[in-house]
């Protein structure tokens, strides 16, 4: 269905209901929107050593899409699919350090770990074979400061979604962030999944929905930037409350800093918080459910339990309340559509016409 947002916000609507509850509208998102974005994968910890392969599942979910990371012999990272070209087998089933090739245990079909075909048995006399489409289609797979994405069709260029996080951000040692698997969590929303990157991208709410996070922030400081592929919301601490030092030459040079919020089209957040980073990870589940993985990277422990980011369950569970309750909302007959306030939703509006520019083609 065609989405039309007005990019004034001072008359624009907001998505129709149907937008969120119809099946066919979400299945067309998956190809149109989804399956062209970067995605969050994990870290550059994982798969480092030459020979190594990681199996994974792309948007387990929703696009399912089997995919394997290999580094070759020779250093080179790659993303490749992780189906087996002769009869669709998943190749490779579990991490580890692969010898010079991999080996497909159905049939015996071999690849190089950088994806070409090498060897099949018993299919002398197959005419036109082997062809190009007999090697393992490539997934473009990028990093910035340690942390990789990847894309199926990407729509757009990586270095456009990261350009301001290293402006903002470039200069904290993000690459020594230390993964904390014991402060990692998986949510489940009742929700579609694009109604929670909506609560996320306005502040709009935090002062009815957030009272710790309120007692924090100064909203009034509180600011919204638009970037081409993205948002950027920035947090000011109260007196008192932790916060970053941007260093001289710097956008936020002088401002108490609490949190720097990173949403990445389509559905990526990263939260800087002086004790570290938040990956919040969305995989979409259907219309109305989606799966938060929170992620914490953290660099100064100490920090922890302070400031913007002391509780992010809490306030997890305060958004997934108000999300859900929308879901249901949206599902009753008198309300149609909205409208943006020109202040606070401008996050959201610039979410809904990047939507609209890879739904509408």
């Amino acid at each position: 269905m065609p989405l039309n947002i007005d990019p004034d916000i001072t008359r624009a609507q907001t998505p129709p209901a149907s937008f969120y509850t119809d099946a066919a509208c979400y299945a067309e998102l998956q190809e149109r929107v989804l399956a062209r974005g970067w995605h969050f994968v994990g870290d550059a910890t994982a798969c480092a050593k030459p020979g190594d392969v990681l199996p994974f599942t792309l948007l387990p979910g929703c696009l399912d899409e089997p995919l394997l990371l290999a580094r070759d012999h020779d250093g080179v990272l790659r993303c490749m699919s992780n189906v087996c070209t002769h009869r669709g087998t998943v190749l490779v089933e579990a991490p580890g350090t692969a010898g010079p090739s991999l080996r497909c245990r159905y049939h015996g079909r071999t690849f190089a770990l950088d994806g070409k075909f090498k060897h099949m048995p018993e299919f002398e006399g197959c005419q036109h074979f082997p062809s190009l489409a007999d090697n393992l289609a490539h997934v473009p797979v990028a990093e910035w400061r340690g942390l990789r994405f990847v894309a199926l069709k990407p729509a757009h260029d990586f270095a456009a979604l990261t350009a301001e996080l290293e402006r903002r951000v470039g200069w904290l040692p993000v690459e020594s962030f230390k993964l904390d698997p014991a402060r990692c969590r998986d949510y489940t929303v009742k929700a579609h999944w694009a109604l929670y990157c909506d609560n996320y991208l306005e502040g709009f709410h935090v002062p009815f929905v957030h009272a710790s996070l309120n007692a924090a922030l100064d909203y009034g400081e509180y600011t919204t930037e638009l970037l081409p592929q993205g948002v950027l919301q920035v947090g000011i601490a109260k007196p008192g409350e932790p916060c970053f030092t941007p260093p001289p030459g710097h956008p936020d040079h002088g401002r108490r800093v609490a949190a720097w919020y990173f949403w990445l089209f389509p559905c990526t957040m990263l939260n800087f918080y002086p004790w570290g980073l938040s990956v919040n990870v969305i995989e979409p589940q259907g219309p109305e459910l989606t799966r938060v993985r929170f992620l914490s990277y953290v660099h100064d422990a100490a920090k922890l339990a302070q400031g913007a980011g002391a509780d992010l369950d809490r306030v997890e569970l305060e958004d997934e309340a108000v999300v859900e309750a929308v879901q249901a909302g949206l599902k009753g007959r008198f309300y149609k559509q909205g409208r943006y306030s020109p202040a606070r939703e401008t996050g959201t509006h610039q979410f809904h016409r990047l939507l609209a520019a890879l739904v509408n083609g």
